[in-house]
């Protein structure tokens, strides 16, 4: 990883491209990021920084916090998250990562949590075919059907496509492209969807498949 910036889902819109064609983007509101703590192979047995997004205030910070960033000297942040950078060893504490860290055209990997749709059914969840809503068929339309066991193996195989926890997990999108920065404003349009809903946390680092 060459790269790497905490930011917060916006929304979606569109943007026009020299050529008039239209382009779906995501907006993030990436950094300022500050790095709240270094670590190194003599101390920590690797490189990485710990990167800190999102002031807030004092009081809702616990005590093992509170002396953390006082031990770093910046301002109590929100989200906290470790990055094992190539060139972690130039960064020092106090330092800002800002969302011109990235530039137009380039390719990203996009991390976030997926919209959370609480217990589903298999209809819902995997995509399964309903019965037919005709009589007879009686209350069952939306129903899994046959588990599959039999006396041997007389057990439901893991994994087996049921009913259960749908959304509410980490996913990472490969290979998203930037299409616009804005320094100023700390905003990065990058084309295309990203997991997660208006006001998540995600985290946009260089792709691993470019």
């Amino acid at each position: 990883m060459k790269k790497a910036i905490i930011g917060k889902k916006l929304g979606m819109t569109q943007l026009f491209a020299e050529n008039g064609a239209v382009v779906p983007v995501t907006v993030i509101e990436a950094g300022p990021c500050v790095v709240a703590q270094k670590k190194t192979t003599e101390t920590d047995g690797y490189n990485a920084i710990q990167v800190g997004y999102e002031d807030v205030s004092e009081k809702h910070v616990n005590k093992p916090a509170k002396g953390h960033f006082a031990k770093a000297g910046v301002s109590a942040k929100k989200h906290l998250k470790e990055f094992r950078l190539e060139d972690a060893e130039k960064y020092n504490v106090g330092d800002v990562i800002a969302v011109d860290t990235f530039a137009a055209g380039e390719k990203v990997d996009v991390t976030g949590i997926t919209k959370g749709h609480g217990y589903s059914g298999a209809v819902k969840r995997w995509g399964h075919h309903m019965l037919q809503a005709t009589h007879g068929v009686g209350p069952i339309h939306r129903q899994v059907g046959s588990m599959g066991a039999n006396s041997t193996p007389s057990r439901v195989f893991k994994n087996k496509k049921m009913a259960g926890q749908y959304g509410n997990e980490k996913l990472t999108v490969l290979n998203l492209e930037v299409v616009k920065v804005d320094a100023e404003k700390n905003l990065i349009a990058i084309k295309g969807a990203i997991p997660g809903a208006r006001g998540g946390i995600v985290v946009i680092r260089d792709s691993v498949k470019a």
